[in-house]
């Protein structure tokens, strides 16, 4: 039986063809886009390439508290004055579709990030989350005895 860390790939979990924005659009779109589709990360592509990533906590890190003495068309403003390339995190680590599953693991595990998103020929073609790796623990641990990939991690505790 071949090694089950390395033919389960990014590409068997990620998401493909995620919702993208581009930098130069305000921090509200953000918001209204992760709100409206569930999602707590969006890659940050110009011209199809990653230029970086914003998740719901960059957005509560640059929120206004609501318990300050701001009004709500001055927090209002903020989302809507605010673009994207001043909130989002710029130097993204991405992988590739082809890469194994367990790479990706590691590098969430490592570095305690919610996702990580995927790129193939600098275009980011998907997106592999928390969830992503979840769904792959589900299927592997509904799978009759025997049957079941598994991967190897290599975590530090």
């Amino acid at each position: 039986m071949p090694d089950a860390a390395n033919t389960t790939l990014v590409r068997d979990f990620m998401t493909p063809n995620p919702t993208t924005m581009t930098a130069d659009q305000p921090l509200l779109q953000a918001v209204l886009t992760m709100r409206s589709l569930s999602i707590r990360h969006l890659p940050i592509v110009q011209d199809g390439k990653l230029v970086g990533l914003i998740t719901d906590r960059d957005v509560a890190r640059v929120s206004p508290s609501i318990l300050s003495a701001v009004s709500q068309d001055e927090y209002n403003q903020v989302f809507e004055q605010t673009m994207i390339q001043r909130v989002m995190a710029k130097h993204v680590v991405s992988v590739q579709p082809d890469q194994p599953l367990a790479d990706a693991v590691n590098l969430l595990y490592e570095n305690k990030w919610g996702c990580l998103p995927v790129v193939e020929n600098e275009v980011v073609v998907g997106i592999i989350t928390i969830i992503d790796i979840l769904r792959y623990t589900m299927t592997t641990l509904a799978a009759p005895a025997g049957e079941s990939d598994s991967i190897t991690l290599t975590l530090d505790t």
